[in-house]
């Protein structure tokens, strides 16, 4: 099932704020700079996304659903992060439905008042299997060290 909650004019321009302030190095609420090379283009598409650590591991979530920069990083498996002068390249893997449930209810906790409508119908207060339902509509990527060679 593909869900996409495409982003209205307002959004698009606070997120495009909230972007060029994380690119700057400032960050709102856990925001970071993303950048991915886009699939068709191979133009750098650039967005802001939050980061989240769940036991020692980062990952990124795609709340709204199959994004734009979710199906570019799931295409180039890899990325950009950070600010401008500190980017850094890391490699993405992609999370198994059946595993996203332990991302999704740490991702709602925290972000909830930030993407809430935008989620699938979660909350914070889902229950596993309302997570294990919307699981394969959220895309979530695991970051990897960048191989060095």
């Amino acid at each position: 099932m593909i869900r996409y909650d495409e982003p209205n004019l307002v959004t698009r321009a606070f997120n495009d704020v909230f972007r060029r302030l994380a690119e700057m190095g400032i960050s709102i609420a856990g925001t970071t700079a993303l950048s991915v090379r886009g699939r068709m283009s191979g133009k750098r598409r650039k967005v802001v996304v939050n980061l989240l650590t769940v036991d020692g591991r980062d990952y990124l979530v795609s709340p709204r659903g199959a994004t734009q920069w979710a199906r570019n990083a799931r295409a180039a498996g890899v990325v950009e992060l950070g600010p401008r002068w500190n980017r850094r390249e890391v490699s993405l893997r992609e999370v198994a439905d059946a595993a996203k449930p332990g991302v999704l209810k740490p991702y709602l906790d925290r972000w909830f008042w930030e993407v809430k409508g935008h989620v699938g119908g979660l909350t914070p207060q889902s229950s596993d299997d309302e997570l294990r339902a919307a699981a394969p509509t959220i895309p979530v990527f695991e970051l990897l060290p960048r191989p060095q060679g």
